[in-house]
């Protein structure tokens, strides 16, 4: 079923998901210290979330995502057939 939640480490799957939602890497704003930046990772979808949310680039998302053993769990559609932003990060298995 494609409204079930999958589970990825694939960076290509994560970035493409996220484009095909008009989504963008990014960390929650006063997360990163200086010697962790990025802070907290997410995916920003809206210009409203940009408020608390700082843009940053695919590698450092990627870098920060695998230093921290993060896989990324997603839903592709909900259960009613439309595109489905739900994702969160999980720690690895």
């Amino acid at each position: 079923m494609s409204h079930e939640s999958k589970k990825t480490t694939d960076h290509e799957v994560i970035r493409r998901w996220a484009e095909e939602r008009q989504g963008w890497p990014a960390t929650v704003k006063g997360t990163g210290g200086k010697d962790q930046k990025p802070g907290v990772l997410r995916i920003g979808f809206t210009q409203d979330s940009e408020g608390s949310l700082e843009h940053i680039t695919w590698e450092d998302f990627f870098e920060k995502f695998e230093q921290q053993r993060l896989a990324f769990l997603y839903q592709d559609q909900t259960q009613g057939g439309e595109t489905s932003r739900f994702f969160k990060f999980v720690r690895r298995d």
